[in-house]
């Protein structure tokens, strides 16, 4: 059994290095190279972590009646993208540990070598595609894979497997909350979705949640509404986009009392734009956001953030993606459900 010092002492870093990366700590300063060799050796060497080894030790107890000999992961992201955002890290390797408890191949292929990659994933048994994917590119992937399955996506054609999370619904028991919790100047901080966003202003599933929600209870502000327009492709909700946009909405003329990110990587830019301001998390403005990455409950203040399961994502597409193999005709679309963790970065709503 491999062991963390093992991987360290290959890769030439302290054990302690090779916990924060595995365990995706955004704040350890370490070069890209340095990460992606300790993720690599980590899955060279087949490292697995005691929930892991828990899981391998229930699929021999319980083995699963599925048959994925071979199958290609295609990430929306480029390799360095996903390397800085732990939660579509977590996607993939859920994808990954259960095609180890089935005994299946894996091939990655990443956004920039997706559209040169066509005999390769007509000759797997199946595709397991991560993230957005434009209408263009869905069509292109239904073309070129015996069986296809989306992971964190909800393409718009019906007859495609696909397994997410309702962000729609998630936005709103998070703005039940903070109401709940009496905040009522709530901010949204987001990026445009030139994929899922119908070309509309606040097209992203989240902000128009949001946006229909303040409609609702009459107390929409657009100017409290901030959104990036960094790429077209890839991941707009990072770190320096939550910073721009928290910034916009600080110099207000009347701040408000709470602001929503998109994720937990631009939260974490935000608590730096809230910190240069000269003001402090939560006595000044509250943060909260999505999905939970282990280092949101090592902020300070802790972050309060809606926990979306990105590793049981991935392994309910490996699911679909047997099932599919394995005969069902007929398309599934799985939503996992999501939980809120309040944390110390805003009051808690009453119980």
């Amino acid at each position: 059994m491999v062991t963390i010092r093992e991987i360290a002492k290959a890769v030439g870093v302290s054990s302690g290095t090779v916990s924060r990366v595995l365990n995706y700590d955004p704040t350890l300063s370490v070069s890209a190279q340095k990460r992606q060799a300790i993720i690599e050796t980590a899955e060279a060497l087949n490292y697995e972590t005691p929930r892991n080894r828990r899981l391998e030790t229930a699929a021999h107890l319980h083995p699963r009646p599925l048959s994925i000999p071979r199958l290609a992961i295609v990430h929306f992201l480029e390799p360095s993208e996903e390397l800085i955002d732990p939660y579509y890290i977590g996607v993939r390797l859920g994808i990954e540990n259960r095609c180890r408890e089935l005994k299946a191949e894996v091939v990655k292929v990443f956004h920039s070598e997706a559209t040169a990659g066509a005999g390769l994933l007509q000759a797997m048994s199946g595709v397991i595609a991560i993230g957005k994917h434009s209408v263009e590119e869905v069509e292109w992937l239904q073309q070129c894979s015996r069986h296809l399955v989306f992971a964190d996506f909800v393409p718009k054609a019906p007859q495609v497997d696909c397994v997410s999370s309702d962000l729609a619904q998630a936005t709103r028991t998070l703005l039940d909350g903070l109401h709940a919790a009496g905040y009522r100047r709530i901010a949204f901080i987001g990026a445009h979705d030139p994929i899922n966003g119908d070309g509309k202003l606040f097209g992203e599933r989240r902000c128009r949640a949001y946006v229909d929600w303040q409609r609702e209870h009459g107390s929409f502000d657009e100017s409290l509404v901030s959104l990036g327009d960094h790429n077209t492709h890839g991941q707009n909700l990072r770190l320096e986009v939550g910073y721009e946009q928290a910034r916009r909405i600080l110099a207000l003329a009347e701040r408000p009392d709470a602001i929503i990110a998109a994720n937990d990587n631009m939260a974490i830019g935000a608590y730096r734009a809230i910190q240069e301001a000269g003001l402090s998390v939560p006595r000044d403005i509250a943060v909260v956001s999505y999905n939970d990455i282990p280092v949101a409950q090592f902020l300070s203040p802790p972050l309060s953030t809606m926990k979306i399961l990105g590793e049981p994502i991935g392994e309910t597409a490996v699911d679909l993606l047997g099932e599919r193999i394995n005969g069902r005709t007929y398309a599934k679309r799985v939503s996992i459900p999501t939980e809120m963790i309040w944390r110390d970065s805003c009051r808690k709503p009453p119980m």
